[in-house]
């Protein structure tokens, strides 16, 4: 049995397997062969907590686990009480833009925002409103109001002057509108004006695409847009941090996006917006902020459009040269994920084998040789040392187990005999080619 799995965990990851797709929870019940890299990161998550920022890119072929490796890191950072967001980039949204692409990066962070209690995201008005009840008890203690009094319409503008000095305190950029706009936050939880906190949320959420909107809903001059929305991040950091969170943790998967813009001067900008990010990490220009970047080879070494391309992030980026594939320096800012060997991968079959019997309440009837003969059988496949990857072995051994558990009597050989292995890594090739690349 495994330990202190929840009902929701199992159910989560094995519907969320079975899709081809990493659970969003409980995937520290199926971590294995990972100890090293966790361990590493444990250790950049107390530098973070002491001050420090940093970046760390997760390089790994197609289904090699990188996904997973997010998730599980939000696992582990949620538990050292970090708030954590993950996003991941797409044809439509990037780091840098004139055309509202990036805003819509940083609506999907904050969209996402977790917290231990609220793991799956939607964190950010439990977070508006832990924060207002701290300026509230502090207000009350420092003016020696009641609690219950200090409520009262009446002392609006008192709170109000709370909010802005501790806004003002802990951010340098934008504020001012930051500020008042948590203020209306504020105004709509305390006289139960749902429209208004509303207003304010699509704020704080880059939401708004009108500046004349924003000020006729909240009063506000400026909205959260695509050269804004960085500093904006870094406003939420000290703000997370002044609630007495360790830090601000976000994941940025699937950066092979990144790669694929066909435009070179706008594909290097969002490099350039990378080292800019980079180099406030490393150089102590902000503080408790943990940016997670997850990409194939393609993405970090390619000399053409992966970040090697961009000098002054290959001069940052190039691996240890002392680092072996058995000596590994798990301290760089790349750490590159090497394959689960065959020992692994039947650990990680056993232990689904568990959940999947706990999910469904049954017992698998298939011994720990026949999970040694399905290894067998599918790494054996024509094909399956060039295109074979984890989530496929994971997904084919589930999907058995269903039909197993469905039909009691069926011929497992006959089932391992019939897996066929197909390439299912996506074309890293760009959208289309510029002239200029041509």
């Amino acid at each position: 049995m495994i330990d202190h799995i929840k009902p929701k965990e199992a159910t989560s990851i094995i519907n969320s397997l079975i899709g081809g797709v990493v659970p969003k929870t409980g995937v520290q019940h199926i971590t294995v062969g990972r100890s090293e890299e966790v361990n590493a990161f444990i250790s950049a998550l107390e530098d973070v907590k002491n001050g420090h920022s940093i970046v760390k890119f997760w390089i790994g072929d197609f289904g090699s686990g990188k996904s997973f490796m997010l998730h599980l890191l939000n696992t582990v950072a949620l538990k050292q009480k970090f708030v954590v967001a993950n996003a991941d980039f797409t044809p439509d949204n990037r780091l840098y833009a004139n055309d509202g692409k990036s805003v819509i990066l940083y609506s999907a962070i904050m969209d996402n925002i977790a917290i231990q209690t609220k793991p799956e995201g939607g964190a950010l008005p439990t977070l508006l409103e832990k924060w207002i009840e701290q300026v509230i008890t502090k207000t009350a203690e420092e003016n020696g109001i009641s609690l219950s009094e200090i409520r009262n319409e009446q002392y609006l503008n008192l709170i109000r002057n709370s909010i802005m000095k501790t806004v003002n305190e802990i951010t340098e950029v934008g504020g001012f509108d930051f500020g008042s706009v948590i203020v209306k936050y504020y105004e709509g939880y305390i006289k139960n004006d749902e429209l208004l906190r509303r207003n304010a949320l699509k704020w704080l959420k880059g939401e708004y695409n009108t500046k004349t909107e924003a000020r006729q809903d909240l009063g506000v001059r400026e909205i959260i847009n695509d050269s804004n929305y960085y500093d904006m991040l870094k406003n939420f950091c000290k703000f997370f941090v002044s609630m007495g969170y360790s830090g601000f943790m976000i994941n940025l998967d699937e950066a092979i996006n990144l790669y694929k813009i066909s435009t070179r001067a706008v594909r290097e900008k969002n490099y350039e917006k990378i080292l800019s990010i980079y180099n406030d990490c490393f150089q102590g220009k902000i503080s408790n902020l943990f940016i997670n970047f997850a990409g194939t080879k393609e993405f970090l070494e390619n000399e053409r459009r992966g970040l090697f391309s961009y000098q002054a992030l290959k001069s940052r980026l190039e691996s240890n040269k002392f680092e072996t594939l058995e000596i590994r320096d798990f301290a760089q800012p790349v750490i590159k994920l090497t394959p689960l060997d065959h020992n692994e991968i039947f650990v990680l079959l056993k232990k689904l084998k568990l959940i999947f019997d706990f999910n469904y309440k049954t017992e698998s009837n298939i011994s720990d040789h026949e999970i040694s003969s399905f290894m067998e059988e599918i790494f054996n496949k024509p094909g399956a040392s060039e295109f074979l990857t984890p989530r496929e072995v994971i997904r084919d051994f589930l999907n058995i187990l269903n039909i197993i558990r469905q039909n009691p009597n069926v011929d497992k050989r006959q089932l391992f005999g019939e897996i066929e292995i197909s390439d299912e890594r996506p074309d890293e090739k760009p959208f289309e080619m510029n002239i200029e690349e041509i």
